[in-house]
Order: structure tokens, then C-alpha cells, then sequence
């Protein structure tokens, strides 16, 4: 190849609760006779943020983002990218993430000097004197609430969200597209060979973690601590014959709640990406709606499929009391919500994984759980705004998401860093509807990815391209099964007692 170009062609939306940029590099190939036309290919990327705009002043933020980004695309990074070699993967996210990380730094600084402004303003405005034995007599009064403060670790500071950066994460995807086609390989291919430094000779797929129901604090009802109730198939399972259990038991899952007494669990909605969303007061009712649906159709919950739980707590926490807000006016203190998780599990064996039962700061809580639990149940921590942030004791895995600044590069070295299980995840608003995600969850070889409902034209293009891929493979003689590390040798057994079905 004597010489390669980047041309760079782009669109912009901002949709509700999401914002998204679409990147399309045009690669023109030089290396033709000049008398034949030249063949010109296209590739494109999409990187959801993670701001949510929820109002106008949101919005407004949201789409000012997408414009910022947009303009880095445009003005600077068409003339970083230009005439660089889309295969050069590694030196190409480099180049992004040196430009990223100079602009974070100044950001940084500029953040830095307004808050020591407003600092230096806010201390002359109170310059009046305070009565001392008032001040005494105040502390005294509030001395039990600044123990219970100090027992309650405050929250690890944010780092703070260049939604800039997602013009990063687009670019670098799109460049590995390209560098993909110009290889003549597909994109997982062409991502286990970065990986690896080889052409690879064989593939497993990940096993899919599919989203069955949502009962978290958005939803309707007192439950507050299940975000996510998660199906996931046994290794060995097509991925096609995964997600048609899913779908019979999201049917059955609907059945019975619209047959439910007062009092029982019932459907409140579907989300657009086929999430059932349920009203649920306790911890025990999903899960027992769902052995239940199992039983109907005679899957042997924990032996054939497991569940995983995301119960997100960070998200739970009451400052003001020092607690998690597991249901609506039910509040535990990290201590109690060992024993919530553990009672949990053990009347439930076909629950495998539980992700982010704590905060990062309660790592004596996440040590105490692993040891209450042992090996039946694995620990997993988002890393996905940490992604430097120290292991925590009794974690077995991470999930981590490709959005905003991540680069494939970035990813591919996390994969190398973490060790245990690790999650692919992607968000609920993920808005690329080319599948690629399910690309690079099997070119990296990871154990799991998180895919979320059954429901959705971008989220079922992520299925259908891992399903494909599967395909692909097994007529290829290229796919292998792996045992991922989350279940353990011996199969689980089914709930020694369970509700009656309706």
C-alpha cells in the first residue's frame, strides 16, 4: 500500500437522555492504476455520552457538547488524522487520547482557578465573628451526627465529564473499522489481532447477559436495590437459543404479573429496549416471578441459566443518614446490607453475580460479603468511571463500557489489566445500530457482554451480529467454548422451596 488518506464525513444528533455523535471516515485507496476508478470506502462509529439531559438547560448542555465535538472532529482532528495510516491503530489512539488528556489538564486548571476565585469571594463575605460558646455549644449539640459522618466514608470525588471526549471514543472505533476493511477481515477479527499481536486461529463467544427486568428506584413500587435482574445462559448455549429463552420468559414473566393478586408484583411498563419494568416492595418477588416463570417452562433455573443482579448502591446512598435506601423509607447501613445480600443468595443459588453491592469506599463491606458468600457468588465492580481505580477485596470481575474518551486501544489494555470476569457492558441509549459492539466483545475474548434487553432496532442489532458471528465461526471451524470463571464446577441446584405458580 503506497499511500493512504483519511477524508472525515460526519452527522450530529441529540435525542433525549442521550447524546451521540456519527463519525464516517472515508478512506481512499491510492494504490489502483490511475486509469481504473477509484474505489472509495466507508466506514462509521457512534459513541453514546453518559449525560442525561432530562430539562432544557440539559439539552441545550447536551447539544452544545455534540457541536463542541464535533468542531474537534472538523477543525482539529481532520488535520491530526490527516494522511495517517488507518491501521496504525495503536499510534492513531495515542494521538487522540495526548490531545484528550492536554485539554482535560487545562480544563483543569481553568476549573481550579474559578474555584479558588469563588473561594477567596465567599471568605471575605464572611469576615463577621462568631459568638465562640455558641460555636461551642452547636458542636456539642451535633457531636453524635459528626460520629456517625466519620463511620460513613464520604464519596470519592467525581472526575469530571468531558463529554468532548466522545468525539475520541467515535474516531478511534471508526478507525478500526477501517483498518478492518482495509485488512479485508471483519472487525472482531481484525480487534483479536491487535489484541494479540497474531492473526488469530480461534474465537469464543461471550456468553450474553441478557436484561430481564427492572426493578430499581425509577421504577414504580418501594424496591429500590434491583436495578437490573440479568439472564445468563450457560457456556455452551447458541447465542440464537439464549435469546429465545429469553423472550418465552419475559412472556411467562408477563403472564403472571398481569394474573397477580393485591399486593403481588405487577408489569408497570416495557422499556423501548424490551426491559419489563416491574412494582415490586421486596427483594424476594422478582426473583421468585422468575423461578416461577422457570418452572412453568421447565428451565432448570441454576443448572441450564443463572441471574445476575445489578444492584448499582452507589446510587442508593442517603448522605444525610449513612445509609443505602434499599426500598422507599427502608433504609441499611452497610453492615445490615451484608445480611439483605446474603439472605438473598442463599434462598436464591441460581444468582452468580452481583454487580456493585457497595459503594468503592466500603471495602471492609465487599471483603465481608465475598467471605459470607465464598465461591457460589461473584462480586463485580463498574470500573467504567474508574478505570485506574485499585482492585477492591472479595471482586472476582469488572464491567466496563466503551463510551465517551474510551479508545479501542484503552480497551484492549484494560482486558490485560483486570483479571477475573469481565463484563462488556453497554448503555441502555447505545445508539450504533451496526452491531459493532458484539465485534469487539469477541475480538477482545471476553467472558461476558451485557447487551441489556430484547427490545429495540440497535439494541437487537447487537444480537443479531453476535449471533452471526457465532455462525460464522462454527462454519469456520474457529469457534471453541471457554468456561467462563463465574460458575463453579458443580452445577447449582434449584431453590429448595418455591411459591406456587398461578
Amino acid at each position: 500500500m503506497d499511500s493512504l488518506s483519511l477524508r472525515w464525513r460526519f452527522s450530529a444528533s441529540s435525542v433525549t437522555k442521550k447524546s451521540r455523535i456519527l463519525l464516517r471516515p472515508a478512506i481512499k485507496d491510492r494504490t489502483f492504476d490511475k486509469k481504473k476508478k477509484k474505489r472509495m470506502s466507508m466506514s462509521s462509529a457512534a459513541v453514546v455520552s453518559h449525560f442525561a439531559p432530562v430539562g432544557t438547560e440539559e439539552s441545550q448542555r447536551s447539544s452544545d457538547h455534540v457541536e463542541t465535538a464535533l468542531q474537534w472532529i472538523h477543525e482539529l482532528f481532520r488535520k491530526l488524522l490527516l494522511n495517517q495510516n488507518p491501521c496504525d491503530q495503536a499510534e492513531i489512539d495515542q494521538m487522540l487520547s495526548d490531545f484528550f488528556r492536554s485539554y482535560h489538564e487545562e480544563e483543569k486548571a481553568r476549573r481550579d482557578k474559578l474555584k479558588a476565585e469563588a473561594s477567596e469571594l465567599e471568605a471575605a463575605a464572611h469576615t463577621t465573628p462568631v459568638m465562640p460558646s455558641k460555636e461551642k455549644k452547636s458542636a456539642g449539640k451535633g457531636k453524635k451526627s459528626v460520629v456517625v459522618e466519620k463511620q460513613f466514608p464520604p464519596p470519592e470525588p467525581p472526575e469530571p465529564l468531558l463529554l468532548e471526549g466522545m468525539a475520541v471514543g467515535s474516531v478511534s472505533l471508526a478507525v478500526a473499522k477501517s483498518g478492518a476493511k482495509i485488512k479485508g477481515m471483519p472487525l472482531y477479527k481484525y480487534i483479536s489481532a491487535l489484541k494479540n499481536q497474531k492473526d488469530p486461529t480461534h474465537f469464543h463467544v461471550p456468553v450474553p447477559w441478557i436484561t430481564l427486568l427492572s426493578c430499581g428506584k425509577k421504577s414504580p413500587g418501594k424496591l429500590c436495590l434491583l436495578e437490573e435482574i440479568i439472564l445468563i445462559s450457560k457456556v455452551g448455549h447458541p447465542v440464537k437459543q439464549s435469546v429465545t429463552l429469553a423472550c418465552e420468559l419475559q412472556k411467562e414473566m408477563m403472564r403472571l404479573m398481569s394474573m397477580s393478586g393485591k399486593g403481588g408484583i405487577t408489569l408497570s411498563s416495557v422499556s423501548h429496549n424490551g426491559v419489563l419494568t416491574a412494582s415490586c416492595e421486596r427483594p424476594d418477588q422478582p426473583l421468585d416471578l422468575i423461578t416461577n416463570a422457570c418452572t412453568n417452562l421447565k428451565v432448570p433455573l441454576g443448572v441450564d441459566v443463572f441471574l445476575a443482579l445489578n444492584c448499582a448502591a452507589p446510587k442508593l446512598v442517603d448522605y444525610s443518614k449513612g445509609k443505602y435506601e434499599v426500598a422507599t423509607g427502608g433504609l441499611k447501613s452497610p453492615d445490615e446490607l451484608i445480611e439483605v445480600y446474603n439472605n438473598l443468595i442463599s434462598k436464591y443459588p441460581a444468582v452468580v453475580a452481583v454487580i456493585d453491592p457497595f459503594r468503592r469506599e466500603e471495602a471492609e463491606q465487599w471483603k465481608k460479603l465475598s467471605d459470607r458468600i465464598g465461591i457460589s457468588c461473584s462480586l463485580l465492580s463498574d470500573i467504567t468511571h474508574k478505570a485506574q481505580a485499585p482492585a477492591l477485596p472479595g471482586v472476582h470481575g469488572y464491567v466496563f463500557r466503551h463510551a465517551n474518551e474510551t479508545t479501542v486501544s484503552d480497551i484492549i489494555h484494560a482486558t490485560f489489566c483486570y483479571q477475573g470476569s469481565v463484563v462488556m457492558d453497554t448503555m441502555l441509549s447505545e445508539s450504533s445500530s451496526d452491531g459493532s459492539f458484539a465485534d469487539l466483545a469477541v475480538g477482545l475474548g471476553l467472558d461476558y457482554v451485557k447487551l441489556g434487553g430484547l427490545g429495540g432496532a440497535e439494541t437487537m442489532a447487537k444480537y443479531n451480529r453476535l449471533i452471526s458471528i457465532e455462525e460464522e465461526l462454527a462454519q469456520q471451524g474457529l469457534l471453541v467454548c471457554k468456561e467462563p470463571p463465574l460458575f463453579s464446577e458443580k452445577p447449582k441446584e434449584q431453590p429448595a422451596t418455591a411459591e406456587e405458580t398461578i
